[in-house]
């Protein structure tokens, strides 16, 4: 594993010092130091994720069989950070007393900027979706009601005894009303499948 590519293998004492580093660890975060060996363990990250590194390391000691999952911001060396995604193991020497934690992590910062590329498009659409629900309401409610009344009294008004300029003027209206009816009654029943 210390030629792995892919992980990132540290190991940190009981001092919070590192006592082991993979080549790829070495090689990627050189811009911090050059030697880890004997260096705090924190050096690298991001100041926020120092708690969850001890909460992490805390449960491990705990539950000594078990793995636990960690989140940490690493500095990327350009005044930023890569999002690294760990397993955490406590370890125990001869005497099972405590040794320290074995941890093997992975860069994820692709990861985390699509997941948050994916959040950002969900809330978009959920925006936009309750846009798309608003004018489908007033489309529905208060322009077709309006519209549909207009069409029924001029209706209405045409079936009466009228002279025949006033039943062509009825007629234009039933006309000009019916064309954006249909329209708008068209345009609810696309939004709504």
């Amino acid at each position: 594993m210390n030629e792995s590519n892919l992980f990132y293998i540290i190991v940190i004492d009981m001092d919070g010092n590192y006592s082991y580093i993979n080549n790829n660890y070495a090689k990627v975060f050189s811009h911090i130091n050059n030697n880890f060996i004997g260096q705090p363990y924190h050096i690298t990250m991001h100041p926020d994720d120092m708690n969850t590194c001890l909460e992490v390391s805390t449960k491990c000691f705990e539950n000594p069989d078990k793995l636990f999952l960690a989140t940490i911001r690493k500095h990327n060396g350009e005044g930023g950070y890569v999002y690294t995604q760990w397993e955490y193991k406590a370890m125990f020497d001869d005497k099972k007393n405590p040794a320290g934690i074995f941890c093997i992590g992975h860069n994820i910062t692709k990861y985390v900027g699509e997941e948050l590329q994916l959040k950002n498009a969900k809330e978009e659409i959920e925006k936009n979706s309750a846009i798309m629900k608003k004018i489908v309401f007033q489309q529905s409610h208060l322009i077709c009601a309006p519209l549909s009344n207009i069409i029924g009294l001029t209706t209405i008004l045409d079936k009466t005894l009228l002279d025949s300029n006033t039943s062509n003027i009825c007629d234009m209206i039933l006309e000009s009303t019916n064309q954006p009816d249909k329209v708008i009654r068209n345009i609810i029943t696309t939004a709504r499948t």
